[in-house]
């Protein structure tokens, strides 16, 4: 890898490589922005095929980082680490309190939270070395409520764009994944009047969604063929395929899996030559960074759940972007990104804050 030219090519600030070996620890810090605010992104914990792949992985979640919280307009940048090794291993105090003093040196460039491989147990250890850490336990809480709140916020935003209206109660629904931002989502659309079909691998989920919310059950393989008037994938990424287009019988696809896209470029232009509206991920489920922010800025539940009905506003907005440039919504997404960061980053910076003498 010609790791000067990746990171040039990537626009990231900063990569750092990171060892503790009497702690068993190897990481990975990328700071892609600070333009809008110390970077904020989890730290996963994955046992990588190589290092060049761990290092490609951090960049490129790092990068995500960036505008997802830019969209959601929130005061931060974009970072991502990584943790190379087994994230089931039980001796894990070590590991993160190494992992929480490299975040330290960084001097509050970089707030780290919990993501894939981690829990806010070991945020609690990376807290024992450093300030910059969100998601601890007993701090701002479950997520998956304002993260669902906000995939149904672009729901709605959605159903305005495509049928005039935001009121669900003449639409179904089809739900894949009936976990803990799943079986919220469902609540909120079976309160709105949705009728749903949902799915998940574990059926003991299934059964509770479908006796709390007179849902119908399907198969995971079936979900993607169901005749329904919105898809909202809850559960893995890269679900939207050569293989699950094809079957898909809905106008829109908006949920609060990441990732959604197998491939961005073509999946996003497929899904438009459907002619199937396409809410992207990131905007949809900014909820989750929302509630991790709400923590940060001292914010109570209500305030993170009043920010998270923003994300309304925000598809309309990505929707408009793309019907006035001609362009796929992934694509309109980015540009409302690089706007708030491009008019953020051209703001004069005034005396004395800068230069710092």
């Amino acid at each position: 890898m010609k790791l000067f030219d990746t990171i040039a090519e990537m626009g990231h600030e900063q990569l750092v490589i990171c060892n503790d070996r009497s702690a068993g620890y190897r990481g990975i810090i990328a700071i892609h922005s600070t333009t809008l605010g110390p970077a904020l992104g989890g730290t996963r914990f994955w046992q990588y095929a190589s290092d060049d792949e761990a290092i490609v992985d951090a960049l490129r979640l790092a990068r995500g980082m960036t505008y997802k919280n830019a969209v959601a307009g929130l005061n931060l940048g974009g970072g991502k680490s990584v943790i190379i090794g087994n994230n089931r291993t039980v001796d894990r105090e070590m590991i993160f309190r190494a992992h929480g003093r490299f975040v330290e040196s960084l001097g509050g460039r970089y707030i780290t939270a919990e993501d894939v491989g981690t829990s806010t147990a070991d945020m609690d250890f990376v807290h024992m070395e450093t300030k910059n850490v969100s998601g601890l336990a007993g701090r701002s809480g479950d997520p998956s409520p304002v993260t669902a709140h906000g995939v149904f916020r672009s729901i709605q935003a959605s159903a305005r764009e495509r049928w005039g209206s935001d009121d669900l109660s003449t639409r179904t629904v089809s739900v894949q994944g009936c976990g803990h931002v799943g079986y919220y989502l469902a609540k909120e659309l079976h309160e709105a009047g949705a009728k749903l079909i949902v799915t998940d691998i574990d059926q003991e989920r299934v059964k509770q969604v479908a006796g709390e919310f007179g849902a119908k059950s399907v198969s995971t393989e079936e979900i993607y063929g169901v005749q329904a008037d919105i898809f909202a994938p809850c559960a893995l990424g890269a679900i939207i395929n050569d293989q699950t287009i094809p079957q898909l019988k809905v106008e829109i696809v908006a949920g609060a899996a990441n990732n959604v896209l197998l491939d961005a470029e073509r999946h996003g232009v497929a899904l438009e030559q459907r002619n199937i509206l396409y809410a992207p991920d990131y905007v949809a489920n900014a909820g989750g960074v929302i509630n991790v922010y709400s923590e940060l800025a001292g914010w109570d539940s209500v305030r993170a759940f009043r920010k998270a009905d923003e994300i309304y506003d925000t598809i309309l907005k990505v929707y408009k972007i793309a019907k006035d440039d001609g362009v796929p919504t992934y694509v309109a997404a980015d540009r409302l990104a690089e706007q708030r960061i491009g008019a953020v980053g051209s703001m004069v910076r005034t005396w004395p804050q800068w230069p710092n003498k």
